[in-house]
């Protein structure tokens, strides 16, 4: 029973195998084998990983489109990383094999040929690893770049350059056309973030390590301390180990690699990891999934079956890319179809014909190509989409080789530039901030978590060569004194060095360096200031140390560090006393708008202290002359104080008194002004306006070799105007001669040179307007030179501290004490702008004791404007004009006077008037002028006789009115409204 079960289950099983084996070769008879060349280099890592991938990826597709019609065969060839190799190769597989399309080549040095071999007979080339940028500018339409273009990474490599601040990196390629196509490209990118290229070093192809090391010593003896290498991985890994051995791995020193290297550094030995520690690299990013493990789980196991002496092989993305390029490659196939798998033969004879000329056609490759381009699908390396021939830029994921693998430091997208986690956003990626670099800790060469600077002075290497320009004059500022026998200078001194030495002694490291004179074997100087500044943009000279003014056209070629003196461009002029030697020298204190007003104001004041002063004042009384000689009297002798009149109104008491005050003001500045004129010396510029001296053709002075000359050009000067002089005693020397004898009338210089040379002849010269910004003497370095930021701020110490003033006394002032002459403070005329608010306070004070007396005299008086109410305007102001002419009984002045006259031997009658009430001490009735029509006369009884008038108060004789013993009695009454 038991045999028969057996019997039946092996038959069972020999039954499946059977259908088995009859479904493939049905399969296999029902689809069509479309011929594919493969083109790697096989012995490297990367062809290795290549062509496990493409394997695995046929079998996958195949597994998951078993329905497929269209099946790939591999015709595999080996380029042996030869650029013949690889050309002869895809010759065969197009002309012998007939291959639909090549997969490969693996360097983009080995696809340019090949991709003109495809353009000839139509076959599509698909490489996965040929990222040069040269490739895809050939635009070529059978050429697929199934990678991401190594251009693409330029922009991540300077995102991490600007976020670390660093201003300096020098690239190191290798010397074939895959290392030259990206320079272009790389230094375009960091010049956009204003970091400098200084050097490119170039290795050759197949550099010995004695000629790789004798670059790296030249790159050690420069002061960048950033190097971007872009190279194959065996040549680079033979680089790192290089610069390993001789020092350069230390601490202070930045690699970066790019996406080449570290996509397969960790397919490499052992040994050359070692040399890679605090590197840090740039690859495209690829997402985990469980695909991807999968995926890689099953490499791995495959690839040491097939390569067993391969120990730390790595799945790269260029593997990842591999698979999907034969994923999209047998996609596009299917899609194409098998009608025209066949190529034209060429119409030319094959006897004598090269392989080229009898190279046939694809009839399918026009097809095949629209078919790949419109492929799309989620690959193993993410969205898989040709855009014109190549894959579009992706995520960048940076990272830091430590020990035996790389750590994740951060990305860079597109869109956000760097960012530490994926899923975040740099919203400040636009302004590029460089405050806080947006990535995660750095294990940097060295074993050092500091950020490298980026460059050093180096200390095994050669000096930084100062230049110096070499002076004739103005030796305080320079001076070299040259050895005509060794032909070089001697000694460098001056105010420029000293400031010089004593910023390096601030600098936050050791910087050595030397001073050369830039001269000629003579001793003499080499060139204007300009040609020194443009041997350091040639690269003769590391800096320029002198007396070099920071301006605009220098700048374009070389970077000044902070100016360390003052700026500015002067006129420099003679000065001269202009004391006045004339009789009429006593007005000159004043100006004439000045004396006006005083002198208004003296006779107004008169004129209120009259007003306020003439009805209760007998000083103030008598003759129209006589109180107009008296008011004009009081009012000018408050100039000396020397008034006698007694004030007796508290009004015109506060009128006097401020008055006083105001003319006390104006005295003492006059007195003071006047004094000033007559024994200060008058010292003014002989010249205030350099408009002038163009009008009039005269000559003006400027340095040997400044660039003053540009600016006294565009002023409209003549260059038979302008006078050259080497030192102070030379301008001095010409200001003395004077513009009609060959001399100067004014010099334009720096403000530096000025100041020397007025501590030299004190009190003879000053300077004038106009000013021109200047920025300073400066020091000027290479662009984009890391020592610029370094060295400004050791100036700002300098400056800042006593050291600045201790040079400055021992080289421009030498202890000599000259004192300050400034012809701005010489005595001129004073204006009414100075005293206008005392001339405020006085009329306001005046007019406010006009005003209140006014009113209050209106006042008293109000009874005689209600009698006459009904007559005309100027017959009132003539009535109150009468009365304000009387003493005012009731002010105490008079009382004393009233009880000498009551006792007197003179008979005082009494005042009365035609027709007026009985009692006289009252005023009249209203009726007595209606019964009155005829008499218009008023009748005045005093004590000398009786006076009558007609209209008028004029008092006849030479008796005074008399005055009443009260203000109703005073009133003066009209004896009839028709008086004439």
């Amino acid at each position: 029973m038991m045999m028969r079960s057996s019997t039946g289950h092996m038959l069972f099983h020999l039954f499946c195998v059977f259908i088995f084996l009859l479904e493939g070769v049905l399969t296999q008879n029902s689809t069509t084998q479309v011929k594919v060349g493969v083109v790697l280099d096989l012995d490297t890592p990367a062809g290795k990983i290549g062509l496990s991938c493409i394997n695995m990826a046929l079998s996958d597709f195949y597994e998951t489109h078993a329905h497929y019609k269209t099946r790939l065969v591999l015709n595999v060839r080996d380029s042996k990383e030869d650029v013949v190799a690889a050309a002869d190769a895809a010759l065969d597989l197009m002309k012998n094999v007939q291959v639909q399309a090549i997969i490969g080549p693996r360097s983009s040095m080995q696809a340019n040929f090949v991709i003109n071999l495809g353009n000839e007979s139509k076959v599509p080339i698909i490489s996965f690893s040929a990222t040069s940028p040269y490739l895809t500018s050939l635009q070529s339409p059978y050429f697929f770049l199934a990678a991401q273009s190594s251009s693409n990474q330029v922009k991540a490599i300077s995102a991490i350059v600007q976020a670390f601040g660093w201003k300096e990196a020098v690239p190191i390629y290798v010397d074939n056309q895959s290392g030259e196509s990206l320079i272009p490209y790389l230094t375009d990118a960091l010049q956009e973030i204003n970091a400098r290229v200084p050097y490119l070093s170039i290795i050759a192809a197949a550099a010995t390590d004695d000629q790789i090391a004798e670059e790296l010593y030249k790159l050690m003896t420069m002061q960048t301390r950033l190097f971007i290498v872009h190279m194959t991985m065996s040549l680079g890994s033979r680089i790192l180990a290089k610069a390993k051995e001789i020092g350069m791995m230390s601490e202070g020193y930045v690699w970066i690699m790019t996406e080449g290297m570290t996509n397969l550094w960790r397919s490499i030995d052992a040994s050359p990891i070692d040399s890679m520690q605090g590197v840090v690299g740039v690859k495209s990013y690829v997402a985990k999934s469980k695909k991807i493990e999968n995926f890689t789980v099953r490499w791995k196991r495959k690839f040491q079956q097939e390569n067993p002496d391969s120990i730390n092989a790595e799945l790269s993305i260029v593997g990842l890319w591999a698979y999907d390029a034969t994923f999209a490659l047998a996609m596009a196939i299917e899609k194409a179809g098998t009608e025209n798998l066949r190529f034209n033969k060429p119409t030319i004879s094959s006897s004598g014909a090269t392989d080229l000329e009898t190279l046939g056609v694809s009839q399918n490759g026009p097809r095949l190509i629209q078919e790949l381009s419109s492929t799309k699908f989620k690959g193993l390396s993410g969205d898989f989409h040709f855009v014109k021939g190549q894959l579009q830029s992706s995520v960048f994921q940076i990272v830091n080789v430590i020990g035996s693998g790389e750590k994740e430091v951060g990305f860079w997208t597109p869109e956000n530039g760097l960012v530490r986690q994926l899923n975040s956003t740099n919203t400040n990626a636009s302004t590029n901030s460089t405050s806080k670099p947006k990535l995660g800790p750095i294990i940097w060469p060295g074993d050092t978590n500091l950020v490298p600077k980026g460059w050093q002075i180096p200390t095994n290497g050669k000096k930084l060569r100062i230049g110096v320009p070499v002076k004739v004059g103005f030796t305080e500022f320079l001076d070299v004194v040259w050895d005509p026998i060794a032909q070089k200078a001697k000694s460098i001194e001056g105010y420029c060095i000293d400031v010089f030495d004593a910023v390096m002694d601030k600098m936050p490291y050791a910087v050595p360096y030397e001073y050369v004179a830039f001269a000629t074997t003579d001793g003499k100087t080499a060139g204007s200031y300009n040609d020194l500044t443009d041997q350091v943009y040639y690269g003769n000279y590391d800096a320029v140390v002198g007396d070099t003014t920071i301006v605009a056209n220098r700048s374009l070629f070389v970077d000044f560090a902070l100016p360390f003196t003052e700026s500015g461009v002067s006129m420099i002029v003679p000065i001269r006393d202009n004391k006045e030697k004339n009789a009429w020298v006593f007005l000159k204190p004043l100006t004439w708008d000045l004396w006006v007003t005083s002198g208004c104001f003296f006779v107004f004041i008169g004129f209120v202290v009259w007003i306020l002063e003439h009805r209760i004042n007998e000083d103030f009384r008598g003759p129209p002359a006589h109180q107009i000689g008296t008011s004009f009297w009081f009012s000018f002798s408050t100039m000396v104080f020397a008034h006698r009149e007694k004030v007796v109104s508290n009004l015109a008491r506060f009128v006097v008194i401020v008055w006083c005050f105001v003319v006390l003001v104006l005295t003492q500045s006059y007195t003071a002004n006047l004094t000033s004129l007559l024994t200060v010396e008058q010292l003014q510029p002989t010249v205030t306006d350099i408009n002038e001296l163009v009008k009039r053709r005269e000559s003006v002075g400027l340095l040997n070799g400044s660039f003053v000359e540009g600016i006294l050009l565009g002023l409209k000067f003549e260059n038979f105007q302008l006078k050259i002089y080497n030192s102070p005693e030379e301008l001095h020397e010409l200001f003395t001669k004077g513009s009609a004898n060959g001399g100067i009338s004014a010099a334009l210089d720096e403000n530096p040179y000025i100041k020397l040379f007025l501590s030299k002849y004190c009190g003879k010269y000053t300077t004038v307007e106009p000013t021109f910004k200047t920025a300073g003497f400066g020091f000027a370095f290479p662009k984009g030179s890391p020592l610029v930021a370094d060295v400004s701020r050791a100036i700002l110490n300098v400056t800042q501290s006593d050291k600045m003033e201790q040079i400055e006394n021992f080289w421009l002032k030498k202890g000599t004490v000259c004192p300050d002459v400034d012809p701005s403070v010489s005595s001129s005329s004073l204006g009414l702008e100075s005293f206008w608010g005392l001339f405020l306070i006085a009329g306001t004070a005046s007019m406010s004791a006009l005003i209140i007396y006014s009113l209050m005299f209106l006042h008293e008086q109000r009874h005689v404007l209600f009698q006459f109410h009904d007559t005309s305007v100027w017959r009132r102001i003539r009535i109150i004009s009468r009365i304000f002419d009387q003493k005012d009984l009731s002010s105490h002045t008079f009382r004393k006077s009233e009880v000498r006259d009551a006792s007197s031997t003179h008979s005082v009658h009494s005042i009365g008037v035609v027709g007026s009430s009985p009692n006289t001490n009252c005023p009249p009735s209203p009726s007595s002028y209606s019964s009155q029509t005829d008499a218009s006369q008023f009748v005045f009884f005093v004590d000398q006789g009786r006076f009558t008038g007609h209209g008028d108060l004029t008092p006849s004789g030479s008796a005074s009115p008399e005055t009443f013993p009260s203000p109703e009695r005073s009133s003066i009454e009209l004896a009839n409204r028709n008086d004439p």
